[in-house]
């Protein structure tokens, strides 16, 4: 039962390094790479990251290296020097900069537009972003045409044009790389003291990929699934003919008060109201066992009753009986390989009247950008969410969202989408 949780995740098509690399601290492994102290490692990349950036000219010397970084980034493993951890997120983001400067034609006639090149780029924070509406209008991949059997398409209301965020199987790797140990840390912790880690049944008020394929939230739901949940594990959503999503197809949502272990309920914020809804009209209550859990996501507009985040949540614990401290936020996008969480599961706030602040994994930074000046603005300001995700390989790493967001140190509380963006998420359901 253990093992999922604390082995390296077998995905095929990623190279060798990014999957499982050399961890132990002398001799050479069974694949013939040598092994080195990964603290001395990350100490001497810090005074040649420039050198190794220039070397890095392939994709796969990239995945490479990104593997290594996000296998020592998350506890337990790591960080295991945090200045030189960020000395190499900054070299890794450079070189990845180069990449797509390369590759990516639409991505280098923005940057070009803008007057930023490799030449002239030195830190993390000048790399040009690329904003959700062009996703709209340009096929911004590094992949051929015939390379692209996955696209994830972000949910927007009928008559907009969805995002696009092409895919193939190494993509997809990477993707799941970055997903399952973030997962995990926030909705798991418990897994890396393996006399403590149980397994939950996974419930997702989505439908599963086959209905919804070209959405990247039904696909996350899928992978967390497969990888922490027990074979009872369900998806108890489906596709209407018109292409809309409901939560309650599945009679076996009425046995989970019966369940012999843990639940994990996954959906989104609409999916929950419309559930939650349904069990208030026949004036039912749900007390799910002990340590049972939620990840909620999304938002409301198009869809139903919008309620604060604080209302839903305790809306949650009344009629589902599970304790505000297990009910964990995901903010993500298709445009993204990597998520935000706002908590970790099982840890009490205590009186911190602060509100809860998303934190992106450390392959990935989020800023807080001021939409009259461009620039970042102070801890305690309102602006616009721009994220830089590493692994966001083969499409455009530093994206600029129209999602408002309060700056809080490294993270941000969310508030939701400006004024005059065009409604979208995963609550939202086009035909």
């Amino acid at each position: 039962m253990f093992r999922k949780f604390v082995k390296p995740f077998p995905l095929q098509s990623v190279p060798a390094l990014l999957v499982q690399p050399c961890t132990d601290t002398g001799g050479t492994c069974a694949k013939g790479r040598q092994r080195v102290n990964v603290s001395s490692r990350l100490l001497r990349k810090t005074s040649r990251s420039h050198r190794e950036n220039r070397m890095t000219q392939t994709f796969a010397a990239y995945l490479a290296r990104l593997g290594e970084f996000i296998h020592h980034a998350v506890p337990p493993t790591g960080p295991a020097d945090p200045v030189a951890m960020e000395t190499e997120f900054d070299s890794l983001a450079l070189a990845l900069f180069g990449l797509q400067f390369e590759h990516n034609l639409p991505y280098r006639n923005l940057c070009v537009a803008r007057g930023w090149t490799p030449a002239n780029v030195r830190l993390w924070q000048q790399i040009p972003a690329a904003p959700t509406a062009a996703f709209k209008e340009l096929d911004l991949t590094s992949l051929p045409v015939w390379e692209r059997p996955t696209v994830f398409h972000s949910s927007g209301t009928t008559g907009h044009r969805p995002s696009r965020h092409f895919h193939n199987p190494t993509s997809l790797g990477i993707y799941e790389s970055s997903l399952l140990p973030w997962f995990r840390h926030h909705l798991l912790p418990e897994a890396g003291e393996p006399q403590k880690a149980v397994e939950f049944q996974f419930i997702s008020l989505t439908p599963p990929v086959t209905a919804a394929p070209h959405s990247s939230l039904a696909h996350m739901f899928e992978v967390v699934q497969r990888a922490f949940g027990s074979a009872d594990s369900f998806f108890a959503g489906r596709v209407s003919e018109t292409g809309v999503w409901t939560c309650m197809s599945s009679p076996r949502i009425a046995e989970l008060q019966e369940a012999a272990r843990p639940v994990m309920v996954l959906g989104t914020a609409f999916g929950f109201v419309e559930w939650l809804d349904s069990l208030a009209i026949v004036s039912r209550k749900l007390r799910l066992p002990p340590s049972s859990r939620v990840l909620e996501t999304g938002g409301y507009k198009g869809r139903s009753r919008a309620l604060p985040k604080e209302e839903l949540h305790a809306l949650i614990s009344d009629r589902l009986g599970i304790g505000p401290e297990n009910i964990v936020s995901e903010y993500g996008m298709s445009e993204l390989s990597s998520q935000a969480y706002d908590a970790v599961a099982g840890r009490p706030r205590g009186r911190d009247p602060a509100p809860r602040r998303f934190q992106f994994p450390p392959w990935a930074r989020s800023q807080l950008i001021s939409p009259e000046t461009g620039r970042e603005i102070a801890d305690g300001e309102t602006g616009l969410i721009r994220v830089l995700d590493l692994a966001n390989v083969y499409s455009v790493m530093t994206v600029q969202t129209e999602d408002l967001g309060v700056r809080h140190g490294g993270g941000f509380a969310l508030l939701g989408r400006a004024a005059a963006a065009e409604p979208r998420g995963c609550s939202l359901t086009a035909p």
